[in-house]
Order: C-alpha cells, then sequence, then structure tokens
C-alpha cells in the first residue's frame, strides 16, 4: 500500500509535469504564430524567434549547427511528448519555407524518430515525412 507522502509526491510530480507540458505548448503556440507570418528575418524578427527558442537551449543559430540526433535527444530531454516534437519538426519545416533557413533534414529526422519509436504508426507523420522528402 501506498503512504500518504508517496500519493502527495504523486500528485506533485503529475501537477509539475502538467505545468510543463502547458508551458511548453505556449512555446510552441508562440513560435508557430512569430513564424506563421512571411517575413523577411530580419535581427528583430530572428531574436524573437530566439527568446522563444531559448526555453528548449536553442537558438536559430544553434538549431543550425546542432546535428539532427542531438536535436532529438535535446527534445526528449526538454520533456516534449510526441505530440510537441511533431508541432516543432512542423515549424522547422515552416521556417524552410523561406528558404533562409533548411532545417529539412532535421524536422525529417524527428518525425521518422516518432514515428519508429512512438510505437504508434501515424499516416499523418508518415505524409510528412513523404512530404518533408521530395522538398
Amino acid at each position: 500500500m501506498e503512504t500518504l507522502q508517496e500519493t502527495q509526491n504523486k500528485m506533485l510530480n503529475k501537477g509539475l509535469r502538467d505545468e510543463e507540458s502547458i508551458r511548453i505548448e505556449n512555446t510552441l503556440r508562440t513560435l508557430h504564430a512569430l513564424i506563421f507570418v512571411p517575413r523577411f528575418w530580419n535581427a528583430e524578427d530572428i531574436s524573437l524567434v530566439d527568446e522563444q527558442l531559448k526555453s528548449f537551449g536553442l537558438s536559430l543559430e544553434r538549431t543550425i549547427e546542432i546535428p539532427e540526433e542531438e536535436l532529438i535527444i535535446l527534445l526528449q530531454r526538454c520533456h516534449l511528448d510526441w505530440n510537441q516534437q511533431e508541432k516543432f519538426a512542423d515549424i522547422l519545416i515552416h521556417l524552410s519555407q523561406e528558404k533562409q533557413f533548411d532545417f529539412l533534414g532535421k524536422a525529417l529526422a524527428i518525425y521518422q524518430y516518432i514515428q519508429r519509436e512512438s510505437k504508434v504508426f501515424s499516416f499523418g507523420i508518415n505524409a510528412k515525412i513523404t512530404s518533408a522528402k521530395n522538398k
């Protein structure tokens, strides 16, 4: 049987995970809003995106430099769930549409990782993999 302390610790941990998940969702939503509008990507635009990426230990420059495998590990360490990792990859795809950034390989690696490791086949992710390969 669980003690009262163990039950309280589990509830506290769940509360912290929920708070962290909400923070991650808010950051992803803000990033999506920043990049959804076509931009000329001046220093101000880049600094707004960098400010949001900081919560994942990234910047646009660091995202360019980081190897795909390290990026996936970083997203895991930041506790992004499968859905949040997919959203992050979607953001990378959208950033790549402007041709100033090329994150297609990183997005593709994230999609493939999710498809392989989540143990659930997703037609949506599979379509995103195919689309990224064809760009």
